[in-house]
């Protein structure tokens, strides 16, 4: 039933236990399932936005770079950390970033070995665009899913996820 289609949100909850219980049902209906088809569907739409405003140089794997670049720069050490890949896989994002003119490498000021990465001045407009198609997309998901509800999920999300937050710099 459920391995063919999406959820119907006004299912009941016991229908969903039924579901989960049902055969093979339980790996559509799981709540890890339904976090990663919303973020692939948001992220999808901001990037959507932003080719619609003439950024469509990059690709959802480059959102992993720049979600977790801090704005004075980030060793790339602490960028595959913070994105849970690689230092290796986060460098070929970091190379196809700097690539684009996004982003650049410079030497840490307190470690001459190591380099830092950093937005460069079109990274930086980027980032603004960025942060407006955030704006967008996020707005058009309060509209879908009203107020409360939406409020419900950034408190939710909040509490859960917060021991997981890798950045620094909340503002």
């Amino acid at each position: 039933m459920l391995a063919s289609r999406n959820l119907d949100p006004v299912e009941s909850e016991a229908d969903l236990v039924k579901a989960k219980i049902s055969g093979t049902a339980w790996r559509h209906a799981n709540i890890g399932r339904l976090l990663n088809n919303a973020v692939r569907r948001f992220e999808g739409r901001v990037l959507a936005l932003m080719s619609e405003r003439g950024h469509d140089e990059t690709r959802i794997a480059h959102v992993s770079l720049t979600r977790n670049l801090d704005v004075e720069g980030t060793r790339l050490t602490e960028l595959a950390r913070r994105a849970s890949m690689s230092k290796q896989a986060m460098g070929e994002l970091v190379d196809q970033c700097a690539e684009l003119g996004l982003v650049d490498r410079i030497a840490d000021p307190t470690d001459r070995r190591a380099r830092i990465v950093m937005f460069t001045p079109a990274g930086r407009k980027w980032l603004d665009a960025f942060r407006d198609a955030v704006d967008i997309a996020e707005q058009e998901m309060r509209t879908e899913l009203g107020k409360a509800t939406m409020d419900a999920i950034l408190k939710g999300l909040a509490v859960y996820g917060a021991k997981f937050d890798t950045l620094d710099d909340v503002e």
